[in-house]
């Protein structure tokens, strides 16, 4: 039987088990998750937190991680600046970045998550106001929602995925996981 599992990746580990190729050694999965024969579905940057799915079953792992499935992915992003009409528009209709048009991204304003503190803080610059968004995308791009949000002039200061298809990540602390049913 496959196994799934939910984990609330913390900011500043490696969506993989193992560091190769430099000199200091980062925090990776194998910090957190002791399962033997599971593997990532997809990753999620460094500099990003939350749910990140990892599964013993090959097909699965596609379906969750492979764009042409165009599984939601869902994040909460804390933006500089104020997210006004025209910006949120944007999003919508698709942003073009270096590798192209993006598909059309469901977003909108939230207040602000109840979410676990993050480590480090983000920085905050009085003269400057943030703000908070719920946005969803159907593809995979590389730094997509950050290049996204970075387009129409709000760059991202944090980004938490917070459900990939029907999986949230609810209640499950940074640096928690749970399995789950496939």
């Amino acid at each position: 039987m496959s196994q799934l599992i939910l984990f609330n990746k913390p900011f500043g580990v490696l969506s993989q088990f193992t560091d190769r190729g430099t000199q200091t050694t980062r925090p990776t999965l194998s910090t957190y998750i002791d399962v033997p024969g599971v593997y990532p579905a997809g990753r999620l940057d460094r500099d990003s937190e939350g749910l990140l799915l990892l599964t013993d079953d090959g097909k699965l792992q596609s379906r969750i991680a492979d764009p042409k499935y165009k599984m939601p992915k869902t994040y909460l992003v804390q933006i500089e600046g104020e997210a006004d009409v025209g910006s949120l528009d944007q999003l919508r209709q698709g942003v073009r970045l270096k590798d192209g048009l993006t598909r059309p991204a469901d977003v909108q304003r939230i207040d602000p998550p109840d979410l676990w503190p993050r480590d480090p803080p983000v920085r905050y610059r009085k003269t400057v106001p943030d703000c908070w968004l719920q946005l969803t995308i159907r593809e995979g791009r590389n730094r997509q929602v950050r290049r996204m949000t970075a387009a129409v002039g709000l760059p991202t200061l944090r980004l938490v995925r917070w459900r990939i298809g029907e999986w949230i990540l609810d209640d499950l602390s940074s640096g928690e996981w749970r399995k789950a049913p496939v």
